[in-house]
């Protein structure tokens, strides 16, 4: 697969994996970029998973076509990243292994030693000359580990952006085109990145929000006409779309006006009010109004839902004195990626005891930027009069500067 000219797509698509990094459903797979950099001096940029190890030697062999590589530029210590180093260094010796300082330690701590006669550190601002193509690179530290570094590549304007601009799913399940000038691209990316470039982003990236902030900073001056990342499609067209839109995920800002409704339910009950108050809400020019069964759905999406919109309602009982376990493990993905800048507001139901508002307030007090409804919903067991009231109420007050547009 031709990224320019002199640089080859060698990475793999893993359609074989259940939960990528244990946790994160991938039903459409999971890609290992990796490319090479043919020039002069040949550099090959990260390698990939160990179960494709086999795959990937082939293709790097195929690409290579007799000549040796010079350089392997390690810019995530991650196994999926990382896992064949050592098989390359067998079957090339006299590379080089460019890569930060923490990432030498890491290599000692995965491989047993720190290729200590291979090694180039490279930090901010260092630059390596491959002949036509000057590599300049960039660290990212906790984007979202210590020892990444960024690469950019002077000559064809691209950003080899390690996890960064990541997304889930396998690169054969795109939509693949390649443009007039031999260019590898995604056909619509805009809209095929954005959902599990976000759930991604939120899921792996999103506590580490200043770093990314930092990083954006570095690379403002930049042109770049290409995002090459370690997982998704290579981002040939709309670059100004991915980083605004990254700037906006790492200032925790909104990204549109809406309402998720997070909820669980035991009886049918406190569903019902949800149910009434999400056909409020769009009664009244909700601009969107989205529904989340947190004992249901997938839990990275929930979070990468509430990240996404202006406000959010967490609807739930009382369970054991405390909150419902699955509302609980929600409001806990929230604050670990520093959930900040909504308004929130509650609906909780308890039969004899209701404390689960009271309790999840105290959850995501500490987070900056919240701004809680002055109305919450009180059911006890079953709707009434009163409830449904306090649903009216709630509804207005979500939705007050649109009643007043």
């Amino acid at each position: 697969m031709t990224i320019t000219r002199d640089i080859k797509y060698v990475g793999v698509n893993d359609h074989s994996i259940d939960l990528f990094e244990g946790m994160y459903r991938v039903p459409h797979g999971i890609a290992y970029n990796s490319y090479v950099i043919l020039d002069e001096k040949i550099a090959i940029m990260d390698t990939v998973d160990a179960a494709f190890a086999d795959e990937w030697l082939g293709k790097l062999k195929e690409v290579l076509q007799e000549r040796l590589p010079d350089y392997l530029i390690v810019q995530h210590m991650e196994p999926d990243h990382s896992a064949n180093i050592l098989k390359l260094l067998t079957q090339y010796p006299e590379v080089a292994v460019v890569a930060s300082a923490k990432a030498f330690t890491m290599m000692k701590n995965y491989f047993g030693r720190d290729f200590s006669e291979n090694r180039m550190v490279v930090s901010d601002g260092d630059e390596l000359c491959l002949g036509t193509h000057t590599l300049k690179f960039v660290t990212a530290l906790m984007v979202h580990w210590p020892e990444v570094i960024m690469t950019y590549d002077s000559t064809d304007k691209v950003l080899f952006s390690a996890d960064g601009f990541g997304k889930f799913g396998a690169l054969d399940e795109e939509k693949e085109h390649t443009d007039n000038e031999g260019k590898f691209g995604i056909l619509n990316a805009k809209e095929e990145w954005t959902d599990e470039a976000r759930r991604y982003y939120f899921g792996i990236v999103g506590k580490y929000g200043a770093s990314v902030q930092k990083v954006l900073e570095k690379i403002a001056g930049w042109d770049i006409q290409m995002i090459c990342a370690l997982h998704g499609p290579v981002l040939s067209k709309d670059i100004g779309y991915y980083v605004e839109t990254y700037n906006t995920w790492s200032r925790y800002q909104p990204e549109e006006e809406g309402v998720l409704i997070a909820y669980t339910s035991i009886y049918g009950n406190t569903r019902k009010a949800v149910e009434i108050l999400a056909h409020k809400l769009k009664e009244m020019g909700c601009p969107k109004v989205v529904v989340c069964d947190l004992a249901r759905c997938d839990m990275s999406e929930a979070v990468s839902e509430a990240f996404r919109y202006s406000k959010l309602v967490l609807a739930t009982t009382t369970y054991n004195v405390g909150i419902f376990p699955f509302m609980r493990e929600f409001i806990d993905w929230l604050t670990e990626r520093n959930f900040s800048n909504r308004m929130v507001a509650f609906v909780e139901n308890g039969s004899w005891m209701p404390v689960a508002a009271k309790l999840m307030q105290e959850k995501l007090e500490k987070c900056k930027g919240i701004t809680f409804a002055e109305n919450t919903v009180k059911i006890m067991s079953a709707l009434d009069e009163e409830s449904l009231v306090q649903l009216e109420l709630l509804a207005n007050e979500l939705c007050k500067e649109y009643l007043e547009q």
